[in-house]
């Protein structure tokens, strides 16, 4: 497991890096069939230079932490970038308990 170096809290030990700023962000063969689901919604969706997805629920699938850089974000508020992954997840949003989910514009 790889460690991301911005990492902070409770959950920074657990956490994968899936992709680096710059690259075209790939999905590693550990992904479950959850993630892996979502990480490629997401990046056929916004082109994202820098995608992790984790399944923070104990492996349930019952919640998500997102961290998403983009430049289809470019020029939105927290809040318009949020509501646009919500959009692009919102079948599998209903399913979940919860999500953590981080977005930034390169």
């Amino acid at each position: 497991m790889n460690i991301s170096p911005r990492s902070s809290g409770p959950l920074a030990a657990c956490r994968k890096m899936y992709s680096q700023a710059g690259n075209v962000p790939q999905p590693p063969d550990y992904l479950s069939e959850g993630e892996l689901e979502i990480f490629n919604k997401i990046k056929a969706e916004l082109d994202p230079i820098r995608l992790e997805v984790q399944d923070i629920s104990g492996g349930c699938g019952s919640m998500y932490a997102l961290e998403i850089e983009s430049f289809k974000f470019k020029g939105l508020s927290i809040i318009k970038q949020h509501k646009l992954v919500n959009q692009i997840l919102e079948n599998e949003i209903k399913k979940w308990h919860g999500i953590q989910l981080k977005t930034r514009a390169p």
